[in-house]
């Protein structure tokens, strides 16, 4: 079943050159392959995403990757001076800080990518009880 199966994180961009100078040279992302003008694929730790040229690029108001950090605080700065500007959102049980959003065990982040995409990323606070 699929529960044994690895899955693959798929975004719809609207320019892929700009896709790709934004997930590999501001987030750090390794591209491992590509589809012609149509696709290409990244490499983000032990995952791959799937970037791909669609109409619809940025439409999905949902949260679409997120990233596990083990330094939050470093990376929203180190984003911050990449250009990235943060969101924010009035959640219930999440307190703001700043760009951090924080909850009695996590921290996270939101930001999007040139077309919108939501993206975010999540650092714990402290090991679970």
């Amino acid at each position: 079943m699929l529960g044994t199966r690895n899955a693959v994180a798929n975004l719809a961009v609207s320019d892929l050159d700009r896709a790709r100078d934004f997930y590999t040279r501001t987030l750090g992302l390794e591209e491992v392959d590509h589809e012609g003008d149509e696709l290409f694929v990244l490499k983000s730790g032990d995952t791959t995403i799937n970037v791909y040229r669609s109409e619809y690029a940025g439409t999905n108001e949902a949260t679409a990757v997120t990233w596990e950090v083990d330094d939050i605080d470093g990376e929203v700065a180190t984003l911050k001076d990449k250009g990235i500007s943060f969101e924010h959102y009035d959640m219930p049980d999440l307190e703001q800080e700043g760009d951090l959003h924080i909850a009695d065990d996590f921290k996270i982040a939101w930001f999007k990518d040139p077309d919108g995409n939501i993206l975010n990323i999540v650092g714990k606070l402290r090991e679970p009880a």
